[in-house]
């Protein structure tokens, strides 16, 4: 299933996430945290303040908030570019705050901090990339150009330049660490989130399928009597309607059309209610209904089913789960996606395992990725003979993540490694890259354990 088919929010689309409460309350609280500061400054220290250009700029803070919650529904939602001009706008305020009272000589000078996170969190690399390039230009500045702190007595409150310079260096390293951790770490909650969601919709999507699949079986058992008994009944009619040509030839009109009902319905499925097979089926069935979508894209797939050294020849019988089902059919996706002309899946099984091995004669993994393989999003760049030999690919990186937490979530431990770094049976082939699925038998085989169902127990289908 192609990659591009989950509908997620990328990019700028989720900066339409953050609703403008959200920032409104945020200011509200930089705004009373300002004034009461200045507050005890006054009072407490008697400290000698442009108090007049530090209302003013409190002011313009407090307008912008009322104008906000008066022109604005409750519910607006914020663009990024709109997100990036309140968060510079916030910045450009407290900026202008410390140039009043001091400079970097003022220890609230950290507070330039707090904007660049929040853009960091919420907003896209360009963004940020603005706002923390502005927080260090400001703080550059107010190393040099600020309105002194004066006592009552008249004394300049300062400290030293090496503690200044110290504060400017403390501050931007932490402007750009806390800005990069803060970005990266997001966008990793965002990928992982975007990866579970598509991971789901996959899940479900393959779910209503075999859900259909049930029905479509209990369909074609229900109505095999009642068609069975037109078909005889007509039968019955055309034998005694031997000197009755027009009404001879509608009964043998119902005959055909019962007989035709019956085809479509076999073609359908009869399995009957709930069948066994719908829940349960032979390890090779499996395999052959998750590559089956890639049968006929110009690669031979071949199949080799066999027991382990150790293993009987009894072909397992596992769980027919969506998981397992999508989960393999991505396999086999990429695997065709980047092969050259062959792809093998080879299974085999013994009394505690079943395994399964799906091979490509393509370039195989990159070695430098394998590790990260798995990873939501993760995907390398194309080359130009990558797009002449499937040009219509444009998958976002989610169908081996898919692919990993489905089948692991049947109990399957995945390993991805290439050809050419290990020995195989047949080495000028088999050198791309390898997938090998193992689960614990006693996990998917449905005649084990926990999954084994009575022969013969068929359960009603309730719709």
């Amino acid at each position: 299933m192609p990659d591009t088919e989950f509908g997620l929010m990328q990019g700028e689309d989720r900066s339409h996430w953050i609703r403008l409460r959200t920032l409104i309350v945020l200011r509200w609280f930089a705004i009373a945290g300002q004034l009461i500061a200045i507050t005890v400054a006054q009072l407490l220290y008697n400290l000698q303040l442009e108090l007049g250009l530090c209302l003013l700029a409190i002011g313009v803070s407090v307008i912008s908030n009322l104008l906000a919650i008066f022109v604005f529904p409750e519910n607006k939602r914020l663009s990024e570019f709109e997100n990036f001009l309140m968060v510079l706008f916030d910045l450009l305020q407290l900026g202008f705050l410390l140039y009043l009272s001091g400079g970097l000589h003022n220890p609230f000078a950290l507070l330039v901090l707090a904007p660049v996170t929040i853009s960091a969190a919420m907003m896209g690399l360009r963004s940020t990339l603005i706002i923390g390039g502005t927080a260090i230009i400001l703080v550059t500045l107010m190393a040099e150009f600020h309105m002194p702190l004066h006592t009552a007595q008249g004394f300049i409150l300062r400290i030293p330049d090496v503690f200044i310079f110290g504060n400017w260096t403390a501050i931007v390293i932490a402007i750009l660490f806390i800005g990069a951790n803060s970005f990266r770490i997001s966008t990793e909650m965002r990928r992982m989130s975007d990866a579970v969601a598509a991971t789901q919709l996959a899940l479900s999507r393959e779910q209503k399928l075999t859900d259909l699949g049930g029905v479509v079986a209990a369909a074609a058992h229900e109505l095999g009597t009642p068609l069975a008994t037109i078909k005889l009944a007509s039968g019955e009619l055309i034998d005694e309607l031997e000197d009755q040509p027009e009404l001879r030839e509608d009964a043998q009109l119902i005959r055909e059309q019962a007989e035709r009902c019956r085809h479509i319905l076999r073609d359908m499925g009869r399995a009957g209610k709930d069948d066994l097979h719908l829940r349960q089926a032979p390890l090779s069935t499996v395999i052959h209904e998750a590559a089956e979508p890639h049968l006929n894209r110009g690669k031979d797939i071949i199949f080799d089913e066999g027991p382990l050294a150790d293993g009987s020849f009894q072909h397992p019988t596992i769980l027919r789960k969506p998981e397992i089902i999508h989960g393999l059919r991505n396999l086999v996706q990429n695997a065709v996606d980047f092969s050259r002309t062959k792809v093998w899946i080879d299974a085999a099984w013994n009394d505690d395992q079943i395994c399964l091995h799906i091979y490509d004669d393509g370039r195989g993994f990159p070695p430098h990725l394998i590790g990260r393989i798995g990873d939501p999003f993760m995907r390398r760049r194309r080359s130009e003979s990558d797009r002449k030999q499937r040009p219509e690919y444009q998958g976002m990186g989610l169908g081996l993540f898919i692919a990993k937490t489905l089948l692991e979530r049947t109990g399957a431990e995945l390993t991805f490694t290439n050809g050419a770094s290990k020995p195989l049976p047949h080495p000028q082939e088999r050198r791309g890259a390898i997938v090998e699925v193992t689960w614990p038998r006693e996990k998917i085989d449905a005649l084990v354990g926990e999954n084994a169902v009575p022969k013969g127990e068929n359960k009603w289908i309730e719709v």
